[in-house]
């Protein structure tokens, strides 16, 4: 059954399914960083770190929320988490109900704060478990999914790269959000620095002029286009494909070391960038070589601790497993 049928009616209404007791299901999460440096609020990269969480309905009421890693003692543990309200908007969205409760047990890798993507990761996360536990019921398609979760986190940057992957092109339509998937080329090799401190996305937007130079934007017009195709196809382009006039230099106050950083690198020729709203940086390799050679820069250079990541692009996006598997396989 097609999940827009039964939009109109789930929404607000009292639900005509439920979701019985016992069912479960398991979900990963890929890290994403948005804009890439031009392509503000549009380009996302699903990143090879997870956040993994295990969903059971249970007979008690409410929700119960345990979490390992990232987060743990920190995020809520009860009915607000973010990603039991996502499971709830997903199951409100179709008219099908929680029979009573939620158990939720998330094993986090992403860093909160830090511009890779937790609260998208988060929001995906929910509506991918509802989609696991609606089979057989009901279908949320990808357009809805994609809809519910730019709902959720405002815009479609993150979400879209962590609901399916790769390289993806986001926008807004008057019916509403939109994507193309995009397969990266094999030599683009991503490494991210994170830092200790963290940085809201509402701060950060905040540093940012309500207009810029016509010139300005111009000038990001054409890095995001040649930023795709450096990215798919050219990949010895990114440095140049990486230059940005919209967001980085008006956020930069609020993260002096990343943008030193991001100085000193793209001096070496390496196209760094701030991963999404930071203060996290993005290293866009050519080759996993200039990987080695930016995580050297850093250490000798950076004033106080930035743990490299070396990852892959994620290329599947979120996934769920049946919950018939997880009853054969409850670890």
């Amino acid at each position: 059954m097609n999940a827009d049928r039964l939009s109109g009616p789930g929404e607000g209404t009292t639900a005509s399914h439920a979701v019985p007791a016992g069912r479960a299901v398991r979900v990963r999460v890929p890290a994403t960083s948005a804009n890439l440096g031009p392509g503000f609020d549009s380009l996302g990269l699903a990143l090879s770190l997870y956040d993994e969480v295990t969903v059971r309905v249970r007979p008690e009421s409410g929700a119960s929320v345990t979490v390992e890693g990232v987060g743990a003692g920190e995020v809520a543990t009860d009915d607000t988490n973010l990603v039991v309200q996502a499971i709830r908007r997903g199951l409100e969205h179709a008219g099908v109900a929680v029979q009573p409760g939620l158990e939720l047990h998330a094993v986090n890798a992403i860093p909160h704060g830090r511009g890779l993507g937790s609260s998208a990761a988060a929001i995906v996360a929910g509506l991918m478990a509802a989609r696991g536990l609606l089979e057989g019921v009901v279908d949320l398609d990808a357009s809805t999914l994609l809809t519910l979760a730019t709902e959720m986190e405002g815009h479609p940057d993150n979400v879209a790269p962590a609901l399916f992957g790769g390289l993806t092109i986001a926008w807004m339509t008057a019916e509403g959000p939109a994507y193309k998937r995009l397969l990266v080329h094999r030599g683009v090799s991503p490494v991210v620095f994170v830092p200790t401190s963290t940085l809201s996305t509402k701060l950060a937007r905040s540093l940012q002029p309500a207009s810029v130079p016509h010139a300005d934007a111009a000038f990001n017009v054409s890095r995001s286009a040649l930023l795709v195709a450096a990215l798919i196809q050219s990949p010895e382009l990114l440095l140049a494909a990486t230059e940005d006039r919209l967001h980085q230099s008006y956020r930069a106050s609020a993260m002096p070391e990343t943008d030193a950083l991001i100085g000193l690198l793209r001096q070496h020729g390496l196209a760094a960038v701030v991963s999404g709203a930071g203060p996290s940086l993005l290293v866009l390799g050519s080759d996993p070589a200039q990987r080695l050679t930016a995580a050297d820069l850093v250490s000798r250079h950076a004033e106080s601790d930035w743990r490299p990541l070396m990852l892959a692009v994620d290329l599947g996006g979120a996934t769920v497993a049946a919950h018939s598997a997880l009853q054969a396989d409850p670890a």
